[in-house]
């Protein structure tokens, strides 16, 4: 008699299950990439059109004489020579630089001393003095440049008419030489610091306040309180605002073009203006391209030096 052995039963190889709807993961992924890409084309299309290609067109503008008007011709470096010989343009850079050293100090101090104010919850009616200080800041610039161009009228202006009842003689400070830049600057800062008080108050609020419980224990002053925990948890945010603050002073155009027409005697006229005065008053597209690419550098050169410098103050506190 003869046995049989039972054959070992054979295993089924393991598959994994089918994915919902049918879908494989790198069909997934596709589709999230087309998504992702559906998104971004409209602003894509939008910076590339409205964007790029302008520098595009500016760029090989500056290499030429165009007017605008016929034929141009090409003539290399010409125009970037004349930026720095063009005594308009090296009066313009002048102005551009005081406007700058005047008005980002300036805002960047008054927007973190009210914020530093601003968020100390001992503070009442705290919500109505962030809208109250804001509220500039959402005014057109050119309404505002409008508005305190008749406020300071020595004609009409409120302003020197309040001031005259405590004896001051304000005078027309926007046709005055050595006024007209200070009052635009001052002007500007008005207008702007409600926004870089915003930026100060949301890193503020970023800081941990057990470090203040701490540093209170430990005896620490007002100040050593600032120095150490605020100033830098504070560095990421101050570097930004320095940064947006300085770009925005080398742009400073319109403002500017309202209150003082680039006056009296040229005390106000900055790149921007003289950028615009080029190009559309003389029809000198080639050298105002010119000059437009080196005010970017600049702008692109002073961005990177702040960015380094505060990247290496972060490195060192960490």
């Amino acid at each position: 008699m003869t046995t049989q052995t039972a054959a070992p039963p054979t295993r089924t190889p393991y598959r994994p299950p089918a994915p919902l709807g049918g879908r494989t993961p790198l069909r997934r992924s596709n589709r999230y990439r087309l998504t992702v890409i559906a998104f971004l084309l409209p602003a894509i299309v939008i910076l590339t059109v409205f964007v790029a290609w302008p520098m595009i067109a500016a760029l090989r503008l500056s290499f030429t004489d165009a007017s605008g008007f016929g034929d141009e011709e090409w003539v290399g470096l010409q125009n970037y020579a004349d930026v720095f010989t063009d005594s308009g343009v090296v009066t313009a850079m002048g102005n551009t630089a005081v406007y700058a050293l005047l008005f980002t100090p300036l805002v960047v101090v008054l927007a973190l001393a009210l914020a530093l104010l601003l968020n100390n919850r001992l503070l009442p009616g705290r919500g109505i003095f962030r809208t109250f200080l804001f509220l500039p800041f959402i005014v057109s610039l050119a309404v505002a440049a409008f508005a305190w161009s008749y406020l300071l009228d020595p004609q009409i202006g409120l302003l020197n008419y309040w001031l005259q009842g405590f004896g001051i003689q304000l005078g027309n400070v926007l046709q005055d030489p050595v006024l007209a830049m200070p009052t635009v600057v001052l002007v500007a800062v008005w207008k702007s610091f409600g926004f870089y008080m915003v930026i100060f108050l949301a890193g503020l609020q970023d800081i941990p306040g057990s470090l203040y419980e701490a540093a209170r224990v430990d005896g620490a002053s007002a100040w050593q309180r600032f120095r150490s925990i605020t100033l830098p948890m504070l560095s990421n945010s101050l570097g930004f605002v320095l940064i947006v603050a300085l770009i925005a002073a080398l742009q400073a155009f319109d403002q500017i073009y309202v209150m003082t027409g680039g006056g009296p005697y040229g005390s106000t006229q900055t790149i921007v203006m003289e950028i615009y005065e080029s190009g559309f008053r003389k029809l000198e597209l080639g050298f105002a391209s010119a000059l437009s690419y080196v005010l970017l550098l600049i702008t692109l050169v002073l961005s990177l030096v702040q960015f380094l410098f505060f990247s290496r103050g972060e490195k060192d506190a960490s």
